[in-house]
């Protein structure tokens, strides 16, 4: 009997405390900072970032062994050098070797051309009347084609002797040799770029395969470009993952038209997978994540209301809220760390 009168004591003691606790904890009057809940826009994202390189790249080296000759640049008035801008087809250097280009004989090869021609119309005009045989027709025939491949044979010798650039785009290696030296077969004479348009290989996490696809608009920036955002779009994603990474690789094009990204440049990017307009987003920070779900707390009347909620959109920084919260509301934004339920609170800027 006297164990459970002593029982009764302490627990009454122990509630009496506990509410003088509650008292006490409601009687603290916490400052706030809150923002009125409004409609707008996320988008669901996937961070990348990698290094670019350029979609095209050549480099060109000498296939036959000549004499060098930079050409002039037409644009500039003097001879083609770094960071010089060349057109489809431009001659930037020059390989001559007469011992070399009389070999060839390209005139003879020409006049050769012209008579094998001659002789074929002819035969083929005798034959139309039946005064040659099939057989002959077809030996001027034979005769002629073969002088037409050791002509174009020959004219392809020669353009070896005239670098050009097999598309537009920028020089970015541009060895020296002195004017007028002899370069050796497969000495390399100039490196040129089109980046224009740059391409970045990027490993995909493997929970994100369901949300990519070939089109798919991704924001690109650079330390360099304060402020500004070039667009780029994923074109080609691998179906296999890694099973090392977890990951799978894709390609993503970036458009480079004003070319103020550089290759080798290391750029940041964001894959839009998702995206919605007129709902309600809140920062991400001031979600507090407890045992029976995710919540934030709005204000009443001076005192700060619970509220659990339902994630729809999120990204790294925001989140859709589905579910917990109305437009118009006052929603904590700062202060929330140590509120309760019905906690009072005092409003603050």
């Amino acid at each position: 009997m006297q164990k459970l009168i002593i029982l009764s004591v302490v627990a009454t003691m122990m509630f009496s405390c506990k509410n003088e606790q509650d008292n006490l904890g409601k009687d603290i009057v916490v400052p706030v900072t809150v923002s009125t809940v409004k409609s707008g826009t996320i988008e669901e994202f996937i961070d990348i970032s990698g290094t670019v390189s350029p979609v095209k790249e050549v480099q060109l080296k000498a296939e036959v062994p000549g004499n060098y000759q930079l050409r002039d640049n037409p644009a500039t008035g003097r001879t083609y050098s770094l960071g010089d801008r060349v057109g489809e087809g431009s001659e930037i250097i020059e390989i001559s070797d007469q011992e070399y280009e009389n070999n060839i004989k390209l005139n003879s090869l020409k006049l050769n051309q012209e008579i094998t021609k001659q002789v074929f119309d002819k035969q083929q005009s005798l034959y139309d009347k039946g005064g040659v045989t099939l057989s002959e027709l077809k030996n001027a025939e034979i005769n002629y084609i073969n002088a037409n491949y050791s002509y174009e044979d020959a004219v392809l010798r020669l353009q070896k002797m005239h670098v050009k650039s097999p598309f537009a785009g920028v020089i970015v290696d541009l060895p020296y040799f002195t004017p007028g030296v002899k370069v050796e077969t497969n000495a390399l004479l100039v490196k040129i770029m089109d980046y224009s348009k740059l391409y970045l290989e990027v490993n995909l996490p493997e929970k994100s395969m369901g949300k990519t696809k070939p089109g798919q608009l991704v924001r690109v920036t650079n330390y360099t470009l304060p402020g500004d955002t070039l667009t780029g779009t994923i074109t080609q994603l691998s179906p296999a993952i890694d099973p090392e990474t977890r990951s799978y690789k894709g390609i993503i094009v970036v458009s480079n038209p004003k070319l103020q990204l550089r290759p080798g440049m290391y750029i940041k990017g964001e894959i839009v997978v998702a995206s919605a307009k007129q709902v309600i987003v809140v920062p991400k920070d001031i979600i507090v994540s407890k045992q029976r779900g995710n919540s934030v707390f709005v204000v009443e009347k001076g005192v700060a209301l619970e509220r659990v909620v339902e994630f729809g959109i999120e990204n790294p920084r925001e989140v859709e809220i589905v579910s917990g919260l109305k437009e118009g509301e006052q929603l904590v934004v700062k202060g929330f760390e140590t509120l309760r339920d019905r906690s009072k609170v005092k409003e603050t800027k």
